[in-house]
């Protein structure tokens, strides 16, 4: 396990850029985004897919010569059907099923080379990202996630652990077992709950965790708190805001910090390629900075 440090999940598409369309941020955009990061204090940085992108992203910690280091996950699409998704209710073919079965394998090996070419940044690769929930869009099965585990543990040597949300951790001690590192993701604000309340649902979801893995090492690979929302069949209406998302990271912090709990938080910038149509949809705004690179008022003293 790697000591204790401010950490923050990193994902700097701007306008126009998404990895729908694989357009990535340039070498200078993100050694902008990282040095903002840098002198913001983050030691950890996390993404989610083995492209192009994180290999710059490692280039750029390397030829800076940032104290950084950086979690990186497959990206795994759904290796089946799941009608529990509410948002995306396709269904696919034996053969469609197989071939992204075969891309997955693909992304594991690409994920096994970028962290052995870049040993000296990469410090914890993810068998993948909330692949597991009744509504997941990209669920792959558990025997599945274990042979990837054991994959990236022998070809990489770097601690190897799996993105998920709190509440799925109490089933998947079989995959745990395989793993290094807990990495667990807890969004009270998505769950209905008030700032105010906030604090005390991560206290009692990390000390389920710890209790149901005693001995593992657990940290917080994504906590966060939206700054605006389209809609209020989840959040609570008046709870997204920037008073709110500072209130949330102050509290959590002084806690996080004293407790030396390593935790992600979600995110570093507004990402305005993700969900609908809508501007104000919560998924673009989880930034504690925005998408032109200003800083929201978590950062403001």
């Amino acid at each position: 396990m790697f000591e204790w440090g401010r950490a923050i999940c990193y994902s700097g598409y701007r306008q126009e850029q998404s990895p729908k369309t694989a357009t990535y941020p340039t070498y200078e955009q993100i050694k902008e985004d990282l040095t903002l990061l840098n002198e913001l204090g983050f030691k950890y940085l996390r993404m989610y897919d083995p492209i192009r992108y994180a290999e710059e992203t490692c280039k750029v910690i390397r030829d800076c010569g940032f104290d950084m280091q950086l979690m990186l996950g497959p990206g795994l699409i759904s290796e089946v059907n799941n009608p529990g998704c509410p948002w995306n209710k396709t269904n696919y073919s034996e053969e469609e099923l197989k071939q992204r079965a075969e891309r997955n394998d693909r992304n594991i090996d690409e994920l096994i080379r970028i962290a052995n070419e870049n040993s000296d940044v990469i410090n914890a690769v993810s068998v993948g990202n909330e692949n597991t929930p009744q509504w997941g869009e990209n669920n792959v099965p558990i025997e599945r996630l274990i042979s990837f585990a054991r994959r990236l543990k022998e070809g990489t040597g770097k601690p190897v652990t799996f993105n998920e949300g709190v509440y799925e951790w109490e089933h998947l001690k079989q995959l745990a077992d395989e793993l290094d590192i807990i990495s667990i993701h807890s969004y009270p604000l998505w769950n209905g709950n008030t700032v105010e309340e906030a604090l005390e649902v991560n206290k009692t979801w990390y000390k389920k965790v710890k209790e149901w893995y005693p001995g593992k090492p657990i940290v917080f690979s994504e906590v966060g708190w939206a700054t605006d929302c389209a809609d209020f069949k989840q959040m609570r209406e008046g709870q997204a805001n920037e008073e709110n998302q500072k209130k949330y990271y102050e509290e959590f912090w002084k806690w996080s910090d004293r407790e030396q709990i390593i935790s992600y938080m979600f995110e570093a910038f507004d990402e305005p390629w993700k969900g609908g149509n809508r501007p104000n949809e919560a998924e673009k705004h989880w930034g504690i900075l925005n998408e032109d690179r200003t800083p929201k008022l978590v950062l403001k003293k």
